[in-house]
């Protein structure tokens, strides 16, 4: 990979953070998530060190009185358990998201749609190799990036005279040069923590929000 396409990828990548898909702006409140893996694990081995890492230091008396919680009721009996499993789960995930200036809108299923990126994100930590995901973002950067200049280049031989075609290539123009600024801002950004939810870097309209 060659220099300027490893920056394409930075780029690319800061900027699916800051204006990423819902789904992967809600990787931390699913529950096949790493926020509530770590709580089960937390619960199966009775120890809540293993998610005091998700949530500040401010708020470890929360998640701690509520894991002895959990834990004091989970032993009645297998109903009890799974109540107060989610109990502790939606606890942890609402603490660590406010934590991070997000809101919780409850728990969603396992096997939600994140979309290739977030999946992507993760394997690449599991298998130590990044080289799938820069693939991926670079592929998806270029395609939109080609998308948005092609559009302007077919508008802008436009008849003078004629307003409606001249709208129209203004409108494609500042399409493409809001998705160029937004990858040369997103590439220089601190991306940290959780941003409201956005429409797509593609609608020039959308406004910026970051992801964990």
């Amino acid at each position: 990979m060659t220099r300027s396409r490893f920056a394409i990828g930075a780029a690319l990548g800061a900027l699916l953070s800051l204006s990423g898909a819902p789904a992967a702006f809600a990787h931390c409140d699913t529950l096949d998530g790493p926020v509530v893996a770590a709580a089960r694990e937390a619960l199966d081995q009775n120890n809540p060190n293993l998610v005091l890492i998700w949530v500040s230091k401010e708020n470890e008396n929360v998640i701690t009185t509520a894991f002895d919680k959990a834990v004091s009721v989970r032993k009645l009996n297998p109903a009890a358990k799974e109540m107060a499993d989610m109990y502790f789960f939606e606890t942890l995930v609402r603490i660590h998201r406010a934590g991070e200036g997000a809101p919780y809108t409850g728990l969603k299923p396992a096997g939600t749609d994140l979309g290739p990126a977030v999946p992507a994100a993760d394997k690449a930590i599991a298998s130590g190799d990044v080289a799938p995901v820069a693939k991926l973002l670079i592929e998806t950067m270029e395609a939109g990036l080609t998308g948005q200049f092609e559009k302007v280049q077919a508008r802008k031989t436009y008849d003078k005279n004629d307003i409606a075609a001249g709208r129209d290539y203004v409108e494609s123009y500042v399409s493409y040069v809001h998705y160029v600024e937004s990858l040369y801002d997103a590439a220089k950004a601190d991306v940290r923590g959780h941003y409201e939810e956005r429409a797509s870097a593609a609608d020039p309209s959308a406004t910026a929000c970051k992801s964990e």
